[in-house]
């Protein structure tokens, strides 16, 4: 529970402070020239603080989607044979689902700004990867051919990462990433989970 400020203003937690003044020093210096010293010094607490939420520089900008992966991934994962192609869709709404517009969001909007280009294409290439392989081992299980789990599972985390980019670079406020993704999916609804 937040605490009341001097001027009856919630107090931010130290995870968002840390993440506004991250994204603040990406926009101002550049993602390669900001430290995580830089990031407290600015937030205004301890490197060992820093580290309590994030594990890295770059984990300010993904803590919030790496959390819905890795449910999405739990769920995947306990779909068994019961996994189609409605229950794995409904799974990857929920990664976007109510998804507010955050340190990722921005770095997306302003890549170019922050100097964010190559680790956004690395950091979201390994996360795709996760996700993809979560997707096309959830198909496998309930009874999908490899080669086909593997199409389904790329182009259905693609479909994730590609919606939130878009609304991203569209401007959080244009709209949901809900309402992106659907027709994300909907423009690959031609794979069929099934032959």
């Amino acid at each position: 529970m937040n605490s009341t400020g001097r001027a009856g203003r919630p107090k931010a937690s130290s995870r968002e402070t840390l993440a506004e003044a991250a994204c603040e020093l990406f926009l101002e210096r550049g993602y390669d020239a900001t430290s995580v010293a830089n990031i407290t010094q600015r937030a205004g607490v301890s490197r060992s603080s820093f580290f309590n939420y994030f594990t890295s520089k770059s984990d300010v900008l993904w803590s919030a989607v790496d959390e819905r992966i890795e449910e999405a991934v739990e769920r995947l994962q306990g779909l068994g044979r019961e996994a189609d192609g409605d229950a794995v869709r409904g799974i990857l709404r929920g990664i976007v689902r109510d998804f507010a517009p955050d340190p990722l969001a921005l770095a997306l909007r302003n890549a170019g700004a922050m100097g964010l280009q190559e680790e956004l294409v690395r950091d979201t290439g390994v996360r795709l990867a996760r996700l993809s392989e979560a997707i096309a081992t959830a198909a496998r299980g309930s009874g999908v051919d490899a080669i086909r789990a593997d199409i389904l599972g790329a182009a259905l985390a693609a479909a994730v990462f590609s919606a939130l980019r878009v609304w991203a670079e569209q401007g959080a406020g244009l709209g949901t990433p809900q309402a992106v993704l659907d027709d994300a999916l909907g423009a690959i609804h031609d794979l069929p989970w099934s032959g």
